[in-house]
């Protein structure tokens, strides 16, 4: 069975057209928790997805998206200042 994996994705996109394509994209898949930071829930292979349609819309040269990936752990170890927004993972509803 697999299991979905918490992943931080920030992003530097020179272009508004191309900006504007990357936010689509991550919205599908995560919650926008700053204008161009995400957090997602996913599973191997929609990571792998994932990277590959971002790989098509960015200019190496110009643009940058980090994705990091956070164990359960350093999730626990994170700490807000102001607002917050969780995301919680798959199969959990926060009521």
């Amino acid at each position: 069975m697999n299991y979905a994996d918490f992943y931080v994705i920030v992003y530097d996109i020179v272009n508004d057209r191309r900006r504007l394509k990357v936010a689509k994209l991550l919205e599908q898949v995560g919650e926008r928790v700053q204008d161009s930071v995400f957090e997602a829930w996913l599973l191997p292979s929609d990571l792998h997805k994932l990277v590959r349609r971002l790989e098509r819309q960015v200019e190496p040269e110009e643009d940058s998206i980090r994705i990091y990936a956070l164990c359960a752990v350093c999730r626990e170890k994170k700490r807000d200042i102001g607002q917050s927004v969780v995301v919680a993972p798959p199969g959990v509803r926060i009521v």
